[in-house]
């Protein structure tokens, strides 16, 4: 139940001019941050979490959880723009932002994308202040097998995000496991796949690959196609939505703002994960979509799936004290170096800080809904830039990005050699996306599998044991087999007709 007194007791707090002001200067740096191919919210609230300790507890969260809302947010710019996803969260939003780009429909994409970030955030901090005991317990549930079955339910989804060609999305989705395996083995701590080279040791780093295979790879294929501009400026329009444009992303949403939550709040899932699950349900259960050349509704289904794993991931932070992802676990650690220490308890010692939490979060979406549609303008006018000068400066921006993530030279190799990799696979038409989901899902579906083994001494039945985890296993079957159904039946029905 929420405590009115508290909440009231939270406005005021948030309300003091310099609380206020923080938590916007937060989301504008989230979004400057975010807007920047490899400049992760990870990044930043790790960066600018010490400046807060001399802060007290409410202040300081504040300023942290508008970074981590402004950042998440602003991936989606670039992803839409230039087709470089800013954060890792943003990568679904290409499959269909960039195409809108591409029809002279940039602005639109841009306040969908503000518009579908503010109610999938908003959304989770509702769902947080309400049913966030109970959402944490169903988290809590998630062992090893369960987690397993999860990222194999995730890998599953490359059936339907593979395009015309089943047998070339497997093979991407196959080439990006392969490639989170190299490093050092992460049960045992052994070099795999290093051949000698002691660098190959920190593994490769995905935000570096996913810099190459969207920024440096899309460089490529426009140096390749040419650079030569018409002279055209692009008309920028509907900003602000209408009615029939809301009318339309509204309902996906909604709903998808309500899977992320949950995606969310099982730890170590994150926004990535959010955003491809939510992409792929929508694509799913809405008919006449026309998901991957241009639908609004697949940049309303990926970010508000993204955006609504912020207040899902702080479920299991604020109620268990476990982290749901990287950016909640600097938090925790924020909170603990005033003496707070999240957990069940917390309700009942800091309830005006948690409560804090609450109404601090929803404001941290509707200031991004508000300066996100004042500036969808002035973003969406980077496509008139000159090619020929636009894309050198991507092209050093995103190598910037890719050593800014921890100051490693192989990082910078890293993605350059996946963006040659990614310039290939888009001429021979290989999709990307199951590729990102193997990088993603790979390390998490083959670490859970080599632990639930090792706890059951190598017999397979603590799957079946798990009715969960057998659930979900059940999900990914139909997941696979769903679309093979599917283009069999069109297939079929193409012959009949002829």
């Amino acid at each position: 139940m929420v405590a009115s007194g508290s909440v009231w007791g939270a406005v005021g707090a948030v309300a003091e001019p310099v609380t206020l002001l923080l938590l916007v200067m937060g989301v504008l740096i989230g979004i400057f941050r975010g807007s920047l191919p490899g400049m992760t919210a990870t990044m930043t609230v790790a960066v600018l979490v010490s400046f807060t300790f001399s802060m007290d507890p409410i202040p300081g969260m504040m300023l942290l959880l508008g970074i981590y809302g402004g950042a998440l947010y602003a991936g989606s710019i670039p992803a839409i723009l230039i087709r470089t996803p800013g954060t890792p969260s943003a990568a679904a939003t290409v499959f269909d932002g960039f195409p809108l780009a591409e029809q002279g429909k940039a602005g639109q994409a841009i306040s969908v994308a503000t518009v579908a970030s503010f109610v999938g955030g908003a959304i989770s901090v509702l769902l947080l202040m309400f049913v966030a005991p109970q959402i944490a317990a169903f988290a809590l549930n998630f062992a090893s097998p369960e987690y397993f079955a999860l990222a194999v339910f995730g890998l599953s989804i490359i059936a339907s995000v593979s395009g015309d060609s089943l047998i070339k999305g497997l093979i991407s989705g196959l080439l990006g496991m392969f490639l989170a395996t190299v490093g050092l083995d992460p049960v045992m701590a052994a070099p795999r796949f290093t051949f000698g080279y002691e660098v190959l040791t920190s593994g490769i780093q995905f935000i570096a690959v996913m810099i190459g295979l969207f920024g440096i790879a899309e460089g490529l294929y426009r140096y390749q196609s040419g650079l030569a501009d018409d002279g055209a400026s692009q008309e920028i329009s509907d900003i602000l939505p209408g009615w029939a444009v809301l009318e339309r992303i509204l309902p996906v949403a909604v709903a998808s703002s309500v899977v992320g939550t949950i995606v969310g709040a099982i730890p170590g899932a994150g926004g990535d994960i959010a955003s491809f699950v939510t992409y792929n349900e929508s694509k799913r259960w809405i008919k006449d979509n026309t998901f991957g050349e241009g639908d609004t509704r697949g940049v309303a289904a990926a970010e508000s799936g993204n955006n609504s794993s912020t207040g899902g991931a702080l479920i299991p932070t604020l109620t268990l004290g476990i982290p749901g992802d990287s950016v909640t676990a600097i938090l925790i650690g924020a909170l603990m170096v005033h003496g707070i220490r999240p957990g069940p308890g917390l309700f009942q010692e800091e309830p005006e800080l948690v409560y804090s939490i609450f109404v601090g979060f929803f404001l941290v979406y509707i200031v991004i809904l508000i300066v996100g549609l004042l500036g969808a303008r002035f973003w969406a006018r980077i496509v008139d830039f000159p090619s020929k000068y636009l894309w050198p400066v991507i092209l050093v921006l995103s190598l910037v990005g890719a050593y800014a993530l921890r100051g490693n030279p192989l990082d910078i190799w890293t993605a350059i050699g996946a963006g040659m990799l990614g310039y290939v696979m888009r001429v021979e038409d290989y999709p990307l996306a199951p590729m990102v989901l193997g990088l993603i899902l790979g390390p998490i579906a083959e670490v859970n599998l080599r632990r639930s083994l090792q706890l059951s001494g190598g017999e397979v039945s603590i799957f079946t044991d798990s009715p969960l985890a057998m659930v979900i296993l059940g999900l990914s079957l139909i997941s696979l087999a769903y679309p093979i159904v599917q283009r069999v039946r069109e297939r079929r029905t193409a012959e009949g007709r002829a």
